[in-house]
């Protein structure tokens, strides 16, 4: 009798081990398919690019301008198809590389600054804010690796 339980204890001891087995290994697999959730959260981007500025274009943006920059920033990476209106459990499925040229966005900037009625006094603070917004991403880990100069010349 004391055999036969023992023999149905580790019978059921090796079933739960199998199933909790098979759940973890299809849900480790289901979360290695889904992206990463990096949280965008726009007061902690603003006070993190106006920290990560240099003085001198800290000393020529106002709050108000550098936060219509990120706002800007913002649109034209969702224009790029880089910011998904749903990304909550969604599959990573980007299927080629998308390089973001800081002149390109630079540019576009400026453009945005000028129609806002904002004069930027230096181009190169904008260039700065592209700079330290994209370190944001980066620290919140929502970009990937820097493009090789042969995948920026198109090669």
């Amino acid at each position: 009798m004391a055999t036969a339980t023992f023999v149905y204890i580790v019978i059921a001891a090796v079933l739960v081990f199998v199933m909790a087995a098979v759940v973890v290994g299809r849900e480790a697999h289901r979360l290695d398919s889904v992206a990463p959730r990096s949280v965008y959260i726009p007061q902690e981007a603003m006070e993190f690019v106006a920290e990560y500025l240099p003085v001198e274009s800290q000393a020529r943006l106002t709050p108000d301008e550098l936060e219509l920059l990120l706002l800007a920033h913002m649109r034209w990476l969702h224009s790029k198809g880089l910011q998904p209106s749903n990304v909550i459990d969604r599959r990573q499925d980007i299927a080629s590389t998308v390089v973001i040229g800081d002149d390109t966005v630079a540019g576009y900037l400026l453009g945005q600054a000028e129609a806002e009625g904002i004069e930027i006094l230096d181009d190169i603070d904008v260039v700065n804010v592209v700079d330290a917004h994209l370190a944001y991403f980066d620290a919140i880990g929502a970009v990937g690796p820097r493009a090789a100069e042969t995948e920026l010349l198109g090669e």
